[in-house]
């Protein structure tokens, strides 16, 4: 098995508030985060497929159409947006890192074509806080 890494770059806003909460409760849980004018990261996602290599090109799938997808549903969709306000995937969730990172796939998973298969996404919101997911298995 062969595992490919597409890696993007976005900027977005975001805040992290539970509505049910008080703002002091919001302020001792998230802090900073929790600001009522948001703040921002520089994003880096890498987003990993597995597969074996086609005997034809040598591909697992062609790195720019995969750069492609990505693009097109993913970092148009969330780059310089408010993350909390302008993306139909994060509404009505708490727009923390977990929970893009589980929208992000569920974006990608369903434009692969048929025979590639998403195997990872690792979201970094930071240099020294990232996450990764695998969907719904546990990785090898």
């Amino acid at each position: 098995m062969i595992y490919i890494t597409r890696v993007e770059h976005f900027n977005a806003a975001h805040r992290l508030f539970n509505p049910s909460w008080t703002e002091e409760k919001n302020d001792e849980v998230f802090g900073r985060c929790a600001n009522k004018n948001w703040h921002g990261h520089n994003f880096e996602l890498h987003v990993t497929i597995m597969g074996q290599p086609s005997p034809e090109t040598g591909f697992v799938y062609d790195a720019k159409k995969l750069g492609k997808i990505i693009r097109e549903h993913v970092i148009e969709v969330l780059d310089h947006k408010n993350l909390n306000v302008e993306v139909e995937f994060l509404k009505g969730k708490m727009c923390s890192i977990e929970n893009m990172a589980i929208g992000i796939w569920e974006q990608l998973i369903i434009q692969l074509p048929e025979g590639v298969k998403l195997y990872r996404i690792v979201l970094h919101e930071t240099p020294s806080i990232y996450v990764e997911y695998y969907g719904n298995t546990r990785p090898l």
